[in-house]
């Protein structure tokens, strides 16, 4: 807040914030939980809430909604954070405080959907762990993932959609196109059918997917046929290999990412349905919390993954 003199020249702020709460703030705001941003500071937890408060105090505004887990910015700390964040982290590395060439030792905390970790991410980050970069490895949907990268449980997620609002940062990975396709015994009762009626042909086939909503069958039939897809699944697996190995198999017909059947179909395993000239496509996109910077083995991984990602 500026203040003025009687003669109307501006005066300096009575209560200007200390250093470390401003420390402190942008550690929390990175970290998106006080726990989190308690044990990059290496502070107690009620340390950083009673500077936080300090500073809303100071400042007479809100900056951070307490959530059930983490806390998420407010548009006054969003404005806060891009004041002082380059000002502070040019501070740490001209008194040498932010470590970027850490070797702690510490494992870098990595999640994302379970089949493009296993088949795409892993295999890729191996000569990282053969030079001593550690792993540990998450697995699940990509909303609780972002939830849990706000609060500081992980130190990149691998997202299927990009996160909402500026508490994340997101960079393209790579873009998974999506297949229609069944075993050889299928796909030849398929075949038998114009290739306009691919949807009625499909009729009475068994659906295997990963969820009963059916969100990748349902987003083909959108993007491919310009229909809503009517029918319920056979089988349902919540891990896209487990999909695979059922429908190379022969227990009925999927949409799957291309990458993942890439063998299948080059074997003969699977053969593909439909070859729309546009087929579906998603991105996926690789996150962090904001801000810089980050510890030279999370940086390792992050930029080890954008280079393979440019590849697939």
């Amino acid at each position: 807040m500026v203040h003025k003199n009687s003669d109307g020249r501006a005066a300096a702020d009575p209560n200007p914030a200390d250093l470390n709460l401003l420390r402190t703030f942008l550690a929390v705001y990175r970290a998106g939980s006080f726990t989190a941003a308690a044990r990059l500071l290496g502070v107690s937890q009620p340390t950083v809430t009673t500077q936080i408060r300090a500073l809303e105090r100071q400042s007479g505004r809100e900056l951070f909604e307490r959530l059930p887990r983490g806390v998420a910015a407010t548009p006054v700390a969003d404005e806060l954070a891009g004041r002082v964040a380059g000002p502070l982290d040019a501070l740490a590395a001209a008194t040498g405080q932010d470590s970027p060439d850490d070797d702690t030792g510490e494992p870098v905390h990595l999640a994302g959907p379970a089949e493009l970790l296993c088949t795409r991410i892993l295999p890729a980050l191996a000569p990282l762990v053969a030079d001593g970069v550690r792993l540990r490895v998450s697995t699940g949907l990509t909303d609780p993932l972002l939830d849990e990268l706000r609060a500081g449980r992980h130190d990149l997620v691998v997202a299927t959609t990009r996160p909402r609002g500026r508490s994340l940062s997101a960079t393209p990975l790579m873009d998974e196109e999506f297949v229609l396709v069944a075993a050889p015994s299928w796909a030849r009762r398929v075949a038998r059918a114009p290739e306009a009626d691919v949807p009625a042909a499909l009729h009475g086939v068994p659906l295997i997917t990963y969820a009963e909503d059916l969100p990748i069958a349902r987003r083909y039939w959108r993007h491919v046929f310009g229909r809503r897809l009517s029918c319920r699944a056979a089988v349902t697996v919540p891990d896209l290999r487990g999909v695979l190995a059922a429908v190379v198999a022969g227990a009925g017909f999927s949409v799957l990412p291309r990458y993942l059947c890439l063998d299948a179909l080059a074997s003969g395993a699977l053969v593909p349905l439909h070859e729309p000239e546009d087929p579906p496509i998603n991105t996926g996109y690789l996150v962090q919390r904001p801000g810089s910077p980050v510890p030279a083995r999370v940086a390792r991984v992050r930029d080890e993954l954008l280079r393979a990602g440019r590849t697939w």
